[in-house]
């Protein structure tokens, strides 16, 4: 399931817990942070790199939409913007930053789930795109911080989980990437003629195995143990090998 990483920028007390709350009860969005105001949220933007943005417009210094329009200005993917607001007549100046979704305070979690499914139904789209391409090819689409970044399967060493993150590590020096995905959806779209589930925490390319033990796998100078379940794939694998 596709988790998308939030930012939650209010500078009324209350405004800013409810944002909280109705994302912390949505299984789809995880909260990085929060703030009260838009100087802040830029920093925190930079540095979290949310997939969405829940933007109070009227705070001091320096607006919601402000940021909107300075954000626009910054290289690379934008995160999506979702504003909330006690004042309607920003609705069309909203459209124009490209914002996703307009919420009018005090606004209900039917409403906030139907903005926040929005953005689920455009990250859904873009990845099945990235898969529908890569299936065709000798890559695959993973979103690194909040870029779909393509990975060549053949610069592919191994992938490591770690919760509800994956790391994959490349053959490129020590070079590793971080994506939010589970190690079991990600090996479902890898295929199985090069890449194999060793243990509940490891898939290796099988090109790049340099040696077989009884209980482990070399890929370079890493060792790998082979969980219990696997040793029997790992077998015939390597009698095909002899063969």
């Amino acid at each position: 399931m596709i988790v998308l990483k939030c930012i939650a920028v209010d500078d009324e007390p209350l405004a800013l817990r409810l944002v909280e709350t109705f994302i912390e009860q949505t299984p789809f969005l995880e909260l990085a942070c929060s703030c009260d105001n838009a100087v802040e949220a830029m920093t925190l933007i930079r540095e979290q790199q949310p997939d969405i943005v829940f933007l109070d417009i009227n705070m001091p210094n320096l607006t919601g939409m402000e940021l909107a329009r300075l954000l626009q200005e910054q290289p690379g993917p934008l995160p999506k913007i979702i504003f909330t607001t006690a004042y309607n007549h920003y609705a069309i100046e909203g459209y124009k930053v490209n914002a996703v979704d307009y919420l009018l305070k005090p606004f209900s979690y039917e409403e906030f789930l139907r903005a926040a499914n929005k953005v689920l139904q455009m990250s859904e789209e873009a990845s099945n795109h990235f898969q529908s391409i890569a299936a065709d090819d000798e890559f695959i689409f993973l979103k690194v911080e909040y870029q779909w970044v393509r990975i060549s399967l053949k610069d592919i060493l191994y992938i490591e989980s770690l919760k509800d993150y994956v790391k994959v590590h490349l053959e490129d020096t020590e070079k590793t990437l971080m994506s939010l995905i589970s190690l079991k959806a990600l090996e479902e779209k890898l295929p199985s003629s090069k890449f194999m589930r060793i243990n509940r925490s490891f898939i290796v390319s099988l090109e790049k195995i340099n040696a077989i033990s009884k209980n482990s796998i070399f890929v370079n100078k890493t060792e790998i143990t082979v969980g219990e379940q696997y040793k029997e794939t790992i077998k015939t694998i390597v009698e095909k090998w002899l063969k």
